[in-house]
This record gives structure tokens, sequence and C-alpha cells, in this order.
């Protein structure tokens, strides 16, 4: 592409604007209070939470994009169906699901969610909980959770909107809006990523199935919109219902790496479209206490279509077809919140939460699946002393089928799997040592599960697995010391070390039938590592960030499987340099180690990419952004065959008010 009309195409113009002058509050002041998850009673650190001045600061479109500008949390690409996800210390979000105000919103099928899908432009924050988490959040939360927390207005009338061109076709739209009048608010949001591809590095080596330029069978088109209205008729009450739509087209771009058993795959999901409505609650009972609740329903459904080629035109080979997914869920909870007895702040919860899967291949008979899950529990926060805190937790959880359906392509018959159930119990322990006001001691402990998927539970995997209904849940045991704080003035520090160790992992056993696996409670396996953030003020207006982490996986049962998806080191540095609050310089490198992508053995190579951004106040509230990722066009995989994008370029007109 010409280089020119690269970088025009990259132009972007954004406006916002707000009715009331007078607003001064930042915008992490307008996070949904409702939707927040936290243990009492413990503040979390600024290396769990992602604010949307940070999002927006590093010009993170997605989720995942997002969540990987955190130490401790690696980026990945399933390159087979082109989902962005992220790991969390090297467990995936099977293991630690992702949340939209506490609401889960993971795939009840499989208990993945593809964060790619997921804009950032409406969110207030991102919080991520690893290992110790609030019990309160319910099951499967083996190696802690996400939750994406919305907005919530202030004032009688605010709006902030943008529109930009991108690269290979693609722009991107956003408008929110929200009014705060007396004891009633609303707050709404439309916003759209669309891209017809990507641009490869100049480096790329041209393959059979990709000429380099722009990445093939790479576009993506994500719509989303959201509202929320909500009622506040006394200080310790207030109640919100909320409702989102998502609708998602994708393509898979095709696999080009050196793997001999890896084969291109040419698929297309027509639909990617999720659908959502919850209802949030507090009520306050005393000056002491108050009563939660969350109702919801949550529907996904897609359309996945295998092709014969990289035409995409034709279905005739055995491993071509269309593919049809329809899951919903709906549940809620209860949580009472109490100071019973005095430096004791009591939570307890109950949950309820059912699951359906539907599927069928076009010309097939549909199946359906369904499970339940309950759970309950205690937590506490004990003000030990004005420096010590301890919040001790534990609950119980079950998980049951309610209907699991076979289909024998042979003789086109369906029958009923036997009922079966699994339950667990959580238990935990957290300490927070305050120092003084900037220096405070943390450690934890706790025994987390995590159930087997109906995926894991009953999937054929095309003909190349045995289905094994009694798996039972997976269970870790999370150690943990962390420390936070100022070493001197100018210098501050987030650190910690941990150690899991997982039993009864869900692995693969090869050839309990010839050249057919099974997926059973065999797997033991130990995750350890370190993290540490610092931050050092140069001058008042300039200021660099240093993360890294360390993550080692060791598979305990089976030294020949190998953990995929996350280095063993990674480390991101970055510098803002600020003139006279009217210009400012953003310049940050990004290095990962390299990993596996199979549990086999093949690698990504490591890799290091470089990002630049400036920002010059023009006039007011008008300013001008330019900048470029990926700097030096590397030509670099997260997943082995699957290369990321080259040098992109972007430039900006903004127009903001809210300060």
């Amino acid at each position: 592409m010409n280089k020119f009309y690269y970088l025009i195409g990259m132009t972007s113009l954004s406006m916002a604007a707000n009715a009331q002058t007078v607003d001064s509050l930042p915008v992490t002041e307008r996070v949904f209070k409702l939707g927040e998850v936290v243990v009492s009673g413990k503040k979390n650190n600024e290396t769990s939470i992602l604010t949307n001045e940070k999002i927006e600061m590093f010009n993170q479109q997605d989720a995942s994009g997002a969540l990987n500008l955190l130490p401790g949390i690696n980026l990945s690409k399933v390159g087979a169906r082109n989902e962005s996800v992220v790991l969390v210390r090297g467990f995936d979000l099977r293991q630690v699901p992702v949340f939209i105000d506490g609401i889960p919103v993971y795939v009840p099928y499989d208990g993945y969610v593809d964060l790619g899908r997921f804009t950032t432009f409406d969110i207030s924050q991102i919080n991520v909980a690893k290992g110790f988490s609030s019990v309160t959040f319910g099951a499967n939360t083996l190696g802690g959770a996400i939750n994406i927390v919305s907005r919530r207005p202030l004032n009688k009338f605010e709006i902030d909107a943008s529109a930009g061109l991108m690269n290979s076709e693609g722009h991107r739209l956003g408008l929110n809006m929200g009014s705060k009048v007396g004891r009633f608010y609303v707050q709404g949001s439309v916003s759209q990523l669309k891209q017809q591809s990507y641009l490869l590095s100049s480096d790329f080596i041209i393959k059979p199935l990709e000429d380099g330029n722009d990445r093939n069978n790479a576009y993506r088109n994500d719509n989303k919109y959201t509202i929320k209205v909500g009622f506040t008729p006394r200080r310790n009450d207030e109640y919100a219902l909320s409702y989102m739509k998502q609708d998602g087209q994708k393509g898979n771009p095709p696999y080009v790496g050196n793997d001999p058993l890896q084969k291109a795959r040419f698929w297309q999901w027509p639909y990617w479209n999720k659908e959502s409505v919850y209802f949030i609650s507090s009520t306050g009972i005393t000056g002491n206490s108050a009563f939660k609740t969350r109702l919801y329903y949550d529907k996904f459904k897609n359309q996945l279509n295998a092709y014969d080629d990289a035409t995409y035109s034709t279905q005739t080979k055995p491993s071509s077809f269309q593919s049809f997914y329809d899951d919903d869920t709906y549940g809620g909870g209860l949580e009472y919140d109490a100071q019973l007895i005095q430096k004791h702040l009591i939570k307890t919860f109950i949950q309820y939460k059912n699951d359906r899967h539907k599927e069928h291949n076009l010309g097939e008979p549909i199946r359906t699946y369904r499970d339940y899950t309950i759970s309950a529990g205690v937590e506490d926060s004990y003000k030990v002393s004005d420096k010590l805190i301890l919040t001790p937790g534990v609950s119980f959880n079950l998980r049951g089928s309610l209907q699991a359906q076979d289909y024998n392509s042979s003789t086109k018959e369906i029958a009923d799997y036997p009922e079966n159930n699994n339950n667990t119990f959580n238990v935990q322990l957290g300490a927070v040592y305050q120092f003084n006001d900037f220096n405070k001691l943390n450690a934890s402990v706790a025994r987390k599960s995590r159930f087997a998927t109906i995926k894991d539970r009953y999937s054929y995997r095309m003909g190349a697995a045995i289905p094994n209904p009694d798996l039972k849940a997976e269970m870790a045991n999370h150690y943990e010391v962390g420390y936070s704080g100022r070493l001197i003035s100018k210098l501050g520090m987030e650190s910690s070390v941990f150690y899991s160790r997982i039993s009864d992992a869900i692995q693969q056993v090869n050839n309990v039938k010839p050249n057919t696996y099974q997926l059973q409670n065999t797997g033991k396996a130990a995750f350890y590592g370190a993290e540490l953030s610092l931050k050092y003020d140069i001058l008042n207006n300039w200021y660099t960030v240093a993360q890294y982490s360390y993550l080692h996986r060791d598979n305990l049962s089976n030294k020949e499987i190998k953990f995929t998806d996350a280095p063993e080191n990674k480390m991101v540095v970055y510098s803002q340099y600020s003139f006279n609050s009217r210009f400012s310089v953003l310049a940050g490198t990004e290095y990962n180690s390299a990993r596996y992508s199979t549990s086999y053995g093949t690698k990504a190579d490591e890799f290091a990419i470089v990002n630049l951004g400036v920002q010059a106040k023009i006039y007011r509230w008008v300013s001008a952004e330019a900048g470029a990722n990926n700097v030096f066009d590397k030509n670099y995989s997260i997943s082995e065959g699957y290369p990321e994008p080259g040098r992109n370029c972007f430039v900006s007109l903004v127009i903001n008010n809210i300060k």
C-alpha cells in the first residue's frame, strides 16, 4: 500500500463534548460501583486495575489488547479460531472467567469468550483478580477473575464521541451519552470497530496461502449497543437495569507456519452475536448492612462456515461444514453485607446459574446440553488492628447436568447421556498489613476450583476423542506474597511472588482406544513466578514505568505435554513526557520470550516491538494525536503460523472538555 495513502487511511477524527463545563471529576469517578466485585478491606493494586484513561492512552480498541498492559497477563491468539484471549499467571479463560459488572459472560459450551469482540469505548475500568479473588464471584474462578465495569453518569448531560479511519479499509465509531437528573440516571453507548484486514510486516516471507501486504481473511466487524437505567431513591440504595447487544462477523486467517502437523482451515463466522440483560441492586437495611441482588439473562449465537479452500466458495470436502451454536444462560444471586460484629464486615451470598447449549451442523438434528451451578459462601473482612486486616472466605459449589444428548452420525439417532454432578469447597485467607500511608504487605493462600465444561465432558473433537461425562473439577492451591509502596519519594514499586499447585487437571490421555484420546483428571502441575512494577518520576511532568513478569509452568504428570500460549518472560517499559500541559510524548516497548503454541512443542519465537505516540493541545479542548505501533515493522507471531500486524500508524484530532 502506498505509504502516503496508508497514513491518510489511519487519520481519525474524535470529538467529545460535555454540556456542563463544571464537570471536573476524572473519568474514574464514573465507575459503576454496583458492578464492582472486590474483597472487603482489600484495596486493589494499580497492577490489577485498568482505567479508561490508560486504555485510551495506549490506543487499545478491545479488551484483550487492554489487558495485555498489565503484568502477569499475556495476550494470546487462538489461531485456529481467530480468538483473542489472555492468560493470567498461566491460567486461561476457562479458569479465569470474564464478567461484566459482576455478571458472567463466558460461553456456556466451552467456558471461553473472544475478548477481541469486546470493544473498550464504553467501559470505565477492568479489574483483574489473580489467584486470590472474592468468593462472591461464584464458581469456576480457579485462577482468578476478570471484571469489566461499565460507566455511570454524574451530570445532567454528558456526551463523548469518536469517529475515525484505519488502514485496510477500516473505521471505528463510538458514541457515549449519559444523564443524571435527581434520583434517576441513564447511560447509553453505540460503537463499531470494522476492518477488512491488517497490514503484514514487509519482512514477512510470502507463503502459498499468504502473499503479504494485507492479511488474507482477517476481516472483522463488531457492533455494540448498551443502555443502563438507574434509580437512587436513598443515599445507600441503587437499582440499575442494563441491556447490551453485540453483533459481530469475522474471518479466520489461514495457518502459514512451518509445523507439518498443522493444516490450514478456511473458516468464517457470518455472525457472532451476544445479547445480555441484567438487573443489579443494593438496598441499605441499616447503616451497617445492605442487601444486594444480581439477576441476568445472557444469549450467545454464532455460525461457523468451513470451506474447501482459500476461495471461500465451496463446501464439498468432508472437512467442510456449517456449524450452528445457540447458547443461553440465566441466573442470579443474593448477597447480604453486614457489620454484625465489631471489626467484622461479613458477606454471605448464594447464586444460581443455568446454562444451555444447543448445536448442530447443517442437515443434522439439534442436540441440547444443560447444566446448573449453585454457589454459596461467606467472606469476612476482619480488622485486627489499624494496620492489619484479615479476609477469610469459604464457598460451596455444585454443578449438575440437566440434559446431555449424544448424536450417532451412522444411525442418525440421538441418545441421552446419564446425569452427572460434581461439587467442591473453596477456602481462602488473605492478609494486608499497612505499614504507613505508602507501604503495605499482602499475603494470601487460596484453594480454588473449576468445573469441567460441556465441551470437556461431551465433545468428540471431530472424531479424535471419546467423551467423558464423569470428569471432575480441577483444583488449585495458590500462595502469594506481595509488597507495594514507595522505596524513595520518586520511586514506587509493586511486587509479588506466587506459587500455584494444580491437581486433577484435565489432560489428554492418548490411545484409550487406538488413535483416540480422552480427557481425564490425571494432571498435576506447578505454576510459579514473580511480578515487578516500578514507576519513577523523573520530573514533575516526566515518568517512566517498567514491568517484568516471570512465569514457569511444570507439567508434573507428563513432561511431554507442554503448556501453551504464555512466555516465561515478559517486559514492558514505557515513558511519558508532558510539556506545559500542551504537549506529551508516550514511547514504549514490549518484549516476550518464546512460547509454546502446541502441546507437542511447536514454538512462537521471542519478539520485541516498539510503540510511539504524541499529543499536542491546539486550543482549549482541541488536540492532535499521532503515533505508530510496531514502529520497526517487526515480523512476529503470538501463535506460531499466525503473523501479527506490521507497522501501523495513526493520526487523530481530538475535541474533549471532560477533564
